[in-house]
């Protein structure tokens, strides 16, 4: 599978991909630059970007912090665009992988992107990370015991791009894939899940590792072979690449918080669809769901990353407001007396038949004890955003408007989703990144600055 992964990273181009991917990379694209200015406005991301200007300059080499005006090296600047996408749990996701490939793969990219390629160059560098990195989460995934974060299998589509960039010949590749695959950080997800921390999803550190990795295999290191590449029981992974697009199957969110936690919110909302009723009026929830939404258990976040990482907290909020956007994960939403209230009213039920169905489908449903004494029983549901029931296009560009809006960057959002709409036929992609550049400009500003 080495040769066949190798080919596609070298060869790759736009005009051999599918329609379909094409379309879905625009998509997730738009999806994760709204997502990084919203994450920008994190104080994760104002300490990484920080740290990145301070220990991370390059005098021979640099590149932009996303929605900053400072530069790093391309390692440094791919942790921080790396972990300010991470800051703000958006971004679409890949079921199987029980993680995130594009907020590494373009926090790569961008360390490499430069504004003489063109737009094709871009979408097909994007692809590649993505198709290379998911596939290395499903092989890491079938053979190890430990549940890695994504920045673990993330490194190898970095370095594929990294490889693609640097024109790195065959044997250079395979290294590149072996010390990404090596350095990848093997961080254990679920600690962050029962201790939420700004330690993330460790993308920021994959993408740095697979900069570094397309580095090195170009200065003569070697680390080959890549396991999850190469090895003889992971094959069926590597069979279909550049005939099965992954990509494709890509769930986008419509709420900033763990994807685990979203089935509750689409049973309430089905719930509430349904009945007749006030948040006020629900006295418990009951929520059945899979183990691993059952361990999101923090009821009282203090601070964004454990609101995030909560199911009974985002639950409540959505009850309560009928909405959740970034507003309601930080600020005054964190000790609001009606969401606690709420939020400590929900009661976590780990159903064995849910958590048969992770990581491929994730099933909860929701119990609404009023204090009337009625009982309004959801079905089991999924998510809304899986390939299968998808977010509309008209959506995810709401979705972006709302959160390039609720970052100051407004007044750039228009320009971005026209440049993203047509990047393929674009000859450079230099208008695009100048965009990614863009400062934010507080409201009151916001008429001025337009």
């Amino acid at each position: 599978m080495a040769d066949n992964a190798v080919r596609f990273i070298e060869a790759f181009n736009l005009d051999q991909a599918s329609p379909e991917s094409v379309y879905h990379a625009k998509r997730c694209l738009l999806d994760l630059i709204g997502v990084a200015a919203a994450g920008s406005t994190t104080p994760l991301s104002g300490i990484i970007r920080d740290h990145a200007v301070a220990n991370f300059a390059s005098a021979d080499q640099s590149a932009g912090l996303l929605f900053d005006d400072r530069t790093a090296s391309p390692v440094g600047a791919a942790l921080a665009n790396g972990m300010t996408i991470d800051a703000f749990d958006a971004h679409d996701g890949h079921p199987s992988t029980k993680g995130h490939a594009g907020c590494g793969a373009l926090a790569g990219l961008l360390a490499f992107a430069d504004e003489r390629m063109s737009g094709a160059e871009f979408l097909a560098d994007l692809i590649v990370g993505y198709e290379i990195a998911i596939r290395a989460g499903l092989s890491l995934h079938a053979t190890v015991s430990d549940y890695h974060t994504s920045g673990a299998w993330t490194a190898l589509g970095v370095a594929a791009i990294g490889a693609r960039r640097l024109g790195l010949g065959a044997g250079q590749v395979r290294e590149a894939l072996g010390i990404a695959e090596y350095h990848g950080p093997r961080s254990q997800m679920m600690r962050c899940i029962d201790h939420p921390t700004m330690l993330k999803d460790g993308s920021g550190w994959g993408a740095m590792a697979g900069v570094s990795a397309a580095f090195l295999a170009r200065n003569g290191f070697t680390g080959a072979p890549a396991i999850t590449v190469e090895g003889k029981d992971i094959e069926a992974f590597w069979s279909d690449l550049g005939s099965r697009w992954t990509i494709t199957e890509q769930y986008l969110k419509p709420f900033p918080v763990c994807r685990w936690a979203q089935p509750p919110m689409e049973a309430v909302r089905q719930l509430a669809a349904e009945n007749s009723f006030a948040a006020t009026e629900i006295g418990r929830v009951v929520v059945r769901t899979f183990h691993e939404a059952y361990r999101l258990a923090t009821a009282e976040p203090t601070n964004t990353e454990q609101a995030q990482y909560s199911l009974p907290f985002p639950l409540a909020v959505f009850s309560t407001r009928q909405s959740l956007g970034p507003g309601d994960i930080a600020g005054d939403a964190l000790s609001d007396p009606e969401i606690l209230r709420l939020s400590k009213s929900v009661v976590l039920v780990d159903d064995a038949a849910f958590s048969a169905k992770f990581p491929d489908e994730r099933w909860a449903q929701v119990t609404l004890e009023l204090k009337d004494g009625r009982k309004l029983i959801s079905e089991p549901v999924v998510a809304h955003g899986n390939a299968e029931n998808p977010l509309s296009d008209d959506e995810i560009s709401q979705k972006f408007n709302s959160l390039m809006a609720a970052s100051g960057l407004g007044r750039v959002a228009g320009a971005l989703e026209r440049e993203v709409a047509q990047l393929e036929n674009a000859p450079t992609a230099g208008k695009l990144l100048s965009l990614l550049r863009a400062l934010p400009v507080p409201d009151e500003l916001q008429g001025a600055a337009e």
